[in-house]
């Protein structure tokens, strides 16, 4: 892990980081985002999951006529292992996360902005926990319905849609058609 001038990504001041035009940046590993893994499958073979690659950068905009805004830039790159809900097997999924933030005093002006604006807005504090926020944002990235394009064994049957599992099948209402119909001639 990168630290610039002593700053700890767990304890960050956004405004002082922001203020500074700070930057820092390293690797967490998978284990230790503990809500991450409820959603994730254990990685195949036993080895351990790639590490979270993340850089944060801090920055101060000053528009004409307004007070300054305090930004962060947060960026990571994680390969997770999720079920994929068609073949029920692992799937390696690549999590991409390019998100800018902004940062406001208090939960009314966050809740306005967030409201009017297509922005993030978040409530700036002395000492933002970067390592759960980069969870918050993992877990949110995750496909909701996780599957391969192409799953690489058969499907069980049934599982494509259906239809076989469905010809085989006689319909229950065919025995009802029947007692509805008159007796036949004597």
């Amino acid at each position: 892990m990168v630290k610039e001038r002593g700053l700890d990504p767990r304890r960050l001041d956004v405004r002082a980081f922001a203020g500074a035009g700070g930057s820092l940046g390293g690797e967490w590993p998978q284990s230790g985002f503990t809500r991450l893994a409820d959603s994730l499958m254990p990685t195949p073979g036993d080895s351990l999951p790639p590490p979270a690659t993340w850089t944060a950068s801090g920055e101060r905009r000053r528009p004409a006529g307004a007070v300054p805004e305090t930004w962060l830039r947060l960026q990571t790159r994680c390969a997770v292992t999720l079920q994929c809900q068609r073949c029920l097997q692992p799937m390696v999924e690549d999590v991409v996360i390019d998100r800018r933030l902004r940062f406001v005093d208090d939960e009314d002006d966050a809740a306005r902005l967030d409201e009017e604006s297509e922005d993030d807005v978040l409530v700036a504090s002395r000492s933002l926990d970067l390592h759960a926020l980069l969870e918050d944002e993992l877990i949110l990235a995750l496909p909701l319905v996780p599957r391969h394009d192409v799953c690489p064994q058969p499907l069980p049957m049934g599982a494509d849609g259906g239809e076989a599992a469905d010809e085989a099948q006689p319909n229950p209402f065919a025995a009802l058609a029947a007692l509805r119909r008159p007796p036949p001639p004597r």
